[in-house]
């Protein structure tokens, strides 16, 4: 089936997380992604650690589906082969240090007059202009900076995502304002730029706990893996020593909970507990409740129990749990992507349609596309040969 980017074509000079990630979500619709990588070293999530078959986690992830290019940027003959892509190119993505981009010349600016229907993403920690401009930014750096930090862990001490959370949502905001760019040059016939912060990605996903400490209110505390403002909605030991996830939303789910669960159908009329911020205020008290309830049953019981009573549950699962998940099983979520290691498991995209098939294509090994690629450009075998003779590919 066509699919919604066939057709388009992705320039894209990236690294870590963000930029591949995006990138790879448009080459999930169909997209042509040819990513720029250092010669000899890559892109340098390739080196993050060696669990996938000998390749890194990160990388895997990120970049299947795409061709990978060996060019030196600063090498003048580089220059022109970036320029040749950008002939026929839609969108040119980059996650460069700050100001990289333009002392290469592919700001926007420099590129517009040239290329006008070039859609130019730019991805950095705080955006082109601030005080913050010049300030380097990875992962960890933009959760505590946007406040993640102060409303994630235990009491005592704040805890990071344990996934980088950052990056992608710069990435899933990088992705989004290209696809609403690519809509937007189909009505005018011009590309535009975007920029995205990761600064700012992260503070939209902040929202909530934002307005919650609206006009200097006290913000959400950190309260481990339970809600910060709702209760019970949390983990909660049964008495097999296994943890079961539950959560309450509203006074009628908290009646059912106290009658069917906990099978105390008085607490549900009890002062101290008649409404979710009282619940709040006196979760050390409500938890020891509850705890001393959970502790005749086992796990699997309690299960039971919220299951019949049309309460939310979930089980604690670890990363081997997710790999069998049943329910990721039974909707055919798992395929094989390949990868110059052999084979491995990939997740297919999120949002099944019944409209295209996602692209599953392969991982691509540093430079595995270079001669392709320039051959395609007009490059000739011997132009191609001196080209890596002199290291620019």
């Amino acid at each position: 089936m066509t699919r919604p980017l066939d057709g388009v074509t992705v320039v894209t000079l990236e690294h870590a997380i963000a930029a591949p990630f995006c990138t790879r979500q448009l080459a999930d619709l169909g997209a042509r992604v040819i990513k720029i990588e250092r010669p000899g070293t890559g892109d340098f999530a390739r080196a993050y650690d060696e669990r996938v078959q000998g390749m890194a986690s990160h990388f895997v992830w990120t970049n299947r589906s795409k061709e990978s290019l060996t060019l030196d940027v600063k090498h003048p003959d580089a220059q022109k082969v970036l320029a040749q892509l950008l002939e026929t190119a839609d969108v040119l993505v980059q996650n460069l240090a700050p100001g990289a981009a333009a002392r290469l010349g592919l700001s926007f600016e420099a590129l517009h007059a040239r290329h006008p229907r070039l859609i130019v993403c730019d991805i950095s920690g705080y955006g082109e202009d601030g005080p913050y401009r010049d300030k380097k930014a990875y992962d960890l750096l933009i959760q505590s900076e946007s406040g993640f930090l102060s409303v994630t862990g235990s009491p005592d001490e704040p805890a990071k995502a344990g996934c980088s959370i950052a990056d992608i949502a710069a990435g899933m905001y990088a992705y989004t304002n290209i696809l609403a760019a690519l809509m937007q040059r189909g009505k005018t016939g011009v590309g535009s730029h975007i920029d995205i912060s990761m600064l700012e990605s992260m503070v939209e996903w902040m929202g909530y706990p934002l307005y919650y400490a609206y006009e200097g209110a006290a913000p959400p505390p950190r309260a481990g893996a339970a809600h910060a403002t709702i209760y019970p909605y949390g983990p909660f030991p049964a008495g097999d020593g296994r943890n079961v996830m539950l959560g309450l939303q509203n006074e009628r789910e908290w009646a059912a909970f106290c009658t069917s669960v906990l099978e105390q159908p008085a607490l549900a009329a009890d002062e101290r507990f008649a409404s979710n911020s009282r619940r709040v205020a006196r979760r050390d008290e409500l938890r020891a409740l509850i705890v001393a309830a959970f502790a005749a049953l086992t796990s699997e019981q309690v299960v039971q129990r919220l299951e019949a009573a049309q309460i939310a549950n979930a089980a604690v699962n670890e990363m081997r749990d997710v790999w069998a998940h049943p329910q990721l099983q039974a909707r055919g979520r798992w395929t094989e992507v390949a990868t110059p290691a052999g084979p491995i498991a990939a997740l297919l995209p999120p949002g099944r349609t019944d409209a295209y098939t996602p692209r599953m294509e392969g991982v691509p090994g540093l430079g595995q596309h270079a001669d392709a690629i320039l051959h395609e450009l007009g490059w000739s075998q011997d132009g191609i040969a001196a080209l890596r003779r002199e290291g620019t590919i």
